[in-house]
């Protein structure tokens, strides 16, 4: 498969320049998606964000040439992109349990990371229901901007919400949210910025709403522009590694360079929560 096998070839030039500078631009543009769009799909799939999984791989190798080569300790951390023996130490020990001096002095037990590589596995029929979804106008909303650390971010998005419950941003959301609906998209709205890079550790979420009067104080205004989306009902984790490892290698379509949302629905609506997805068909 086509997404298959661009991804791979994104892996394969991480693990070829893992001793050199890392264009993470162009490992997304391998992949044919944007820097958020493959950051997003990257960690969702691998559990873990490509920073931390380059950083893992580099530490590794380090391991390996100390434990077999005679090579100086500060050649081997500034061959790996650590600007000091000493930054490399720490990440050393950080990682393995032992300072690389250990190493080279006595046997010592280590922690391996092996290449990563994406593959299909069928399981057997699954139904996974969605709907297509056009929003052909600009949607304009009021939002308020948190930052979220990556590797947390199924823990720390709930908490958020749960915080905006206590600090009453999310009544005063409520309030502004579900007057003259225009779409489908009404509700109160998590939408990830797609301004963050592979290498950053965090992303933001905009928590907002649709909406078309003066923006309040602390909010800021976001514009959606018109998309087509594919719609998940009932938006979980399970939903967000499904939609990259079933149904989009298979649906036909391409990720847009727009965010995603998650859409939380009107109180009594038959399903709660919905994940919004943009795409374009390729």
């Amino acid at each position: 498969m086509d997404w298959l096998n661009r991804f791979n070839s994104a892996i394969d030039y991480v693990e070829n320049n893992l001793d050199n500078e890392i264009d993470y631009s162009h490992v997304a543009k391998i992949a044919c998606c944007s820097e958020f769009h493959f950051s997003r799909m990257f960690s969702s799939l691998a559990n873990v964000s490509l920073s931390e999984y380059v950083r893992r791989r580099r530490l590794t190798l380090a391991a390996f040439e100390i434990q077999k080569s005679d090579v100086k300790i500060i050649d081997v951390s500034i061959k790996y992109g650590y600007s000091s023996p000493d930054a490399f130490t720490r990440a050393f020990r950080q990682l393995h349990g032992v300072t690389p001096v250990a190493v080279r002095k006595n046997s010592a037990q280590l922690k391996a990371y092996a290449r990563m590589s994406f593959q299909i596995t069928i399981k057997g029929a699954s139904e996974m229901d969605y709907r297509i979804e056009n929003i052909d106008c600009s949607l304009r909303c009021a939002v308020k901007r948190e930052t979220v650390k990556t590797a947390d971010a199924f823990k720390t998005i709930p908490q958020l919400w749960a915080n905006a419950q206590s600090s009453g941003l999310l009544q005063k959301l409520i309030d502004m949210s579900w007057e003259n609906p225009k779409c489908q998209l009404e509700g109160l709205l998590g939408i990830f910025g797609n301004e963050a890079s592979l290498k950053d550790e965090t992303f933001d979420l905009l928590m907002g709403c649709r909406y078309d009067c003066d923006i309040p104080n602390g909010m800021e205004e976001l514009i959606l522009p018109p998309c087509a989306y594919a719609v998940f009902p009932n938006n979980n984790v399970s939903a967000w590694k499904r939609l990259y490892t079933e149904w989009l290698p298979t649906s036909g379509y391409e990720l847009a360079n727009h965010p995603c949302i998650e859409n939380y629905l009107a109180p009594g609506a038959e399903i709660e929560q919905e994940l919004w997805v943009p795409i374009i068909a390729k």
